[in-house]
C-alpha cells in the first residue's frame, strides 16, 4: 500500500469538465488500476488547481508514465452524459517518499477515452532506456501519425493536413476559444461597416481618387495614413522594397539583365553628371526587383471581366550620403521591345504613375502567392505536421485577387522548382541578394538581431540534448523529422539544398533557427503591414482591370482609375487584410511560453535568457523608431507571434 498526492491544474478558459477523471500509475514493476480522482463537489473547474489522495494497492516501483483516464459520468436516471471536453495543463505526482514528478499535458481530452503522459524531462530517444518509455514514444508517434496524415492539395505544392475543413480538426490544434470569438466578432463589425456604407455590392469603377478616401477612412493607422500621404513620391515607392510587406526581393544589380536594355540617356537626370550606368554598377549602388516569375500567369475574372497582369522589372539607385533610394526606369514585361517601354521619371506623371502602379500590383501578387501563402503559411505547416507526426511531446524540439485560385497555383508551382535553403536563412538570403549595406533595410537590420537571439537560444538547448555530432545522427525521431519536411514539403528536391537529413550540431542549429524564424518573425514581418500597405488601395491594387500599356503619352487620370479594381474587389481585399494584418487576441509573444513543457533548470535558464535578448532588441528598436518618420515596428519582439497564428 502505497498513498501518492496527485495534483491537477486545469486552463481557465472553457477548460473545464463534468467527466471522471482517473489515473493508472505506470511504474518499473507493474501498473496501479485505475485511481479515480474524487473530491467532495465537481472537480476540474476552469482555471482551478486541486489536489487528490490516491492509494496504490501494491508497490509499481519506480514511476515511468501516468495514463489518465476521462469519461461521463453515469446518472441512474438518465444514464451516461454526453462527454465533454477538458484542458488539462499538467499532473503533479508526490509519492510517499522523494520529491514530486511533473507531467506537462496542455492538451485537450476530448470524449472518452485516455491518454499516457511522461515525466516533464525532455529526452531525445536515446536517453528513454526502459522498454515500456521506448514504446510509449513509438505508441505517442503511431497515434498521431494516423491521426495527423499528408494529402497533396494540388499537383507541385507542399504536402498538407489530409482534412477537409477547420471543422474537421481536433481541438488540439483549432484556435483557441476566445482567439476564435475574437476573430468572427472583429470579421462581423467590419463586414456590417461596409455594408452600411454600400460598398460590398457595388461593381462598378470607382468615380475618383477622392471617392477612395470613404473606404479609406475605414480603419486607420499611421502606417496606412503615411501610405496614403506618400504614395505618389518615388522615395516612398522606392522603401516598400525594403520595409513594406514584401521585403525579400530587392537585389544588388552588377550587371544589366540583357532583356532590361536601360541606357544611360534614360537614367541622366536621376544620376546626374559625371557618372554612367556602368560605373554606378560598379560601384554597388543599383538594385533590382524582378518579378519575371509572374510572366504569363493565368488571371481571374472579376465581375465578369477578365483581368489583367504584369511581369514587371524596376531598376533602383541609392544616392550618394545615404541619401533615399530612387526608381529609375520600369519595364513592364520581360520582352523588350517597341510594345514595351521603358517607363522612367521624367515621363509624364500619369505615364509614370501608372507604371509605377503596375509594379505595386506585381507586389500583391508575388506577396500573396509566395512570400506569404507559400513561405510563411504552407511551409510553416509542413513544420508543424512533421513535427505532431515525428516528435513526441518529451522530445525536446517539439515544444479575390488579380490573378486568382489558378494563378496562386501556378505561381506556387513555378516557385516551388526555384525554392532554396539559402533563401530561408535569412543571412544566407540578405548576403545572396547582396544588400547587408543598403541603408535604412530594417527589416534586414531587426531580422537579424532576431535571428541571432534565436539562433543564440537554439544552440543552448541543443547544447543541452545532444553531447556531439553523433547524438545528432543517431537520434532517429529527429532525422525522421527532418526527411518528412524533405519529402512532404519540398517535394524531394534536392536542388533546393533543403537537408534530407542531418549530420552535426551546427546544421541542426541552423535548420531549427529557421524553421522558428519563418514561423514567427518572417510571418509578423510580410503578415502584419498587409492592411497598412493596402488601405489606400491605389498603392498596392489587387487586381487591374485594363492591360498595361505598350505605349507612352497615353496614360490618364480617368485612365488610371479605369485601371484600378472595381468598388467590391477592393471592399473584399481590403476587409480580408484588415482580419489577416490584426492579431485577434490570445496573443502569444516570440519568447513566451505558457506552456511549461520543459521542467528541467538549463532549459529555463536558457528561455530566460532569451526573453531578456528579445527585451533588448525591443528597446533598441524602440529608441530607434523614436527618430523615424515612419517608424518600423513589424519585427519589434513583443508584436512578433511565436507562431503562425493568423
Amino acid at each position: 500500500m502505497a498513498d501518492f498526492r496527485v495534483r491537477v491544474s486545469t486552463e481557465a478558459f472553457g477548460a473545464g469538465t463534468w467527466d471522471k477523471v482517473s489515473v493508472s500509475i505506470v511504474g518499473t514493476r507493474e501498473e496501479s488500476p485505475p485511481l479515480p480522482l474524487d473530491n467532495l463537489g465537481k472537480e476540474f473547474t476552469a482555471g482551478a488547481e486541486e489536489d487528490f489522495q490516491v492509494t496504490l494497492p501494491k508497490d509499481v516501483g519506480q514511476v515511468l508514465l501516468l495514463r489518465v483516464h476521462k469519461a461521463p459520468p453515469a446518472l441512474p436516471l438518465l444514464g451516461p452524459l454526453a462527454p465533454d471536453a477538458w484542458f488539462c495543463r499538467w499532473f503533479q505526482l508526490t509519492p510517499p517518499r522523494g520529491g514530486p514528478h511533473l507531467f506537462p499535458c496542455y492538451q485537450w481530452l476530448e470524449g472518452a477515452g485516455s491518454l499516457v503522459l511522461q515525466e516533464g524531462t525532455a529526452k531525445v530517444s536515446r536517453a528513454d532506456h526502459h522498454p515500456l518509455l521506448q514504446q510509449q514514444r513509438q505508441e505517442e508517434l503511431q497515434a498521431r501519425q494516423e491521426m495527423y496524415q499528408w494529402k497533396a492539395y494540388n499537383p507541385g505544392w507542399p504536402h498538407c493536413l489530409d482534412k477537409r475543413t477547420v471543422k474537421d480538426l481536433d481541438l488540439n490544434i483549432k484556435y483557441s476559444t476566445a482567439k476564435n470569438a475574437n476573430f468572427y466578432l472583429q470579421a462581423g463589425s467590419a463586414f456590417a461597416e461596409m455594408k452600411i456604407k454600400g460598398l460590398l455590392d457595388r461593381k462598378g469603377l470607382w468615380r475618383s481618387l477622392n471617392e477612395m478616401k470613404r473606404i479609406f477612412n475605414f480603419r486607420k493607422t499611421p502606417a496606412a495614413e503615411h501610405a496614403f500621404e506618400h504614395w505618389q513620391e518615388d522615395a516612398f515607392f522606392a522603401s516598400q522594397f525594403l520595409n513594406g510587406l514584401n521585403p525579400v526581393l530587392i537585389r544588388r544589380c552588377h550587371y544589366l539583365p540583357k532583356n532590361f536594355p536601360v541606357t544611360d540617356a534614360m537614367v541622366a537626370s536621376v544620376l546626374g553628371p559625371g557618372t554612367s550606368l556602368q560605373a554606378e554598377l560598379e560601384k554597388g549602388s543599383l538594385f533590382l526587383v524582378d518579378h519575371g516569375i509572374l510572366s504569363g500567369i493565368h488571371t481571374n475574372v472579376i465581375n465578369g471581366k477578365p483581368q489583367f497582369s504584369a511581369a514587371p522589372m524596376t531598376l533602383l539607385y541609392q544616392s550618394p550620403g545615404c541619401g533615399p533610394l530612387l526608381p529609375l526606369a520600369i519595364q513592364l514585361s520581360q520582352s523588350p521591345g517597341p510594345h514595351s517601354p521603358i517607363f522612367l521619371p521624367t515621363d509624364d506623371k500619369w505615364d509614370w504613375l501608372l507604371a509605377k502602379t503596375w509594379v505595386r500590383n506585381a507586389e500583391f501578387s508575388f506577396h500573396e502567392a509566395l512570400t506569404h501563402l507559400l513561405h510563411s503559411h504552407l511551409l510553416p505547416e509542413v513544420f508543424t505536421l512533421a513535427t505532431l507526426r515525428q516528435l513526441p511531446h518529451c522530445h525536446p524540439l517539439f515544444k479575390s485577387t488579380g490573378i486568382g485560385i489558378e494563378g496562386f497555383s501556378e505561381l506556387i508551382q513555378r516557385n516551388m522548382k526555384q525554392l532554396n535553403y539559402s533563401l530561408l536563412c535569412l543571412p544566407e538570403d540578405i548576403q545572396t541578394r547582396g544588400v547587408e549595406d543598403i541603408p535604412g533595410y530594417y527589416y534586414r537590420d531587426d531580422g537579424m538581431q532576431i535571428w541571432g537571439a534565436v539562433e543564440r537560444f537554439v544552440s543552448e538547448i541543443i547544447g543541452i540534448y545532444y553531447p556531439s555530432d553523433e547524438s545528432v545522427q543517431d537520434d532517429r525521431e529527429l532525422q525522421a523529422w527532418v526527411r518528412e519536411i524533405f519529402s512532404k514539403g519540398f517535394l524531394n528536391q534536392e536542388s533546393s539544398g533543403i537537408p534530407s537529413s542531418l549530420e552535426t550540431r551546427e546544421a541542426l542549429v541552423q535548420y531549427v533557427t529557421m524553421v522558428i524564424f519563418n514561423c514567427s518573425a518572417k510571418h509578423a514581418a510580410v503578415s502584419a503591414g498587409q492592411f497598412d500597405a493596402c488601405a489606400w488601395m491605389p498603392n498596392l491594387p489587387p487586381s487591374m482591370q485594363l492591360p498595361p500599356p505598350t505605349s507612352k503619352g497615353l496614360a490618364t487620370r480617368e485612365g488610371f482609375i479605369a485601371t484600378l479594381p472595381p468598388v467590391n474587389a477592393t471592399c473584399d481585399v481590403i476587409l480580408a487584410l484588415w482580419l489577416l494584418s490584426k492579431e485577434p487576441g490570445d496573443r502569444r509573444p516570440l519568447g513566451t511560453y505558457p506552456d511549461e513543457h520543459f521542467t528541467e533548470e538549463a532549459p529555463r535558464r536558457s528561455i530566460a535568457t532569451f526573453q531578456s535578448h528579445l527585451a533588448q532588441i525591443s528597446r533598441a528598436i524602440q529608441e530607434r523608431n523614436r527618430g523615424l518618420v515612419l517608424p518600423y515596428t513589424y519585427l519589434d519582439p513583443p508584436l512578433i507571434e511565436n507562431s503562425v497564428s493568423i
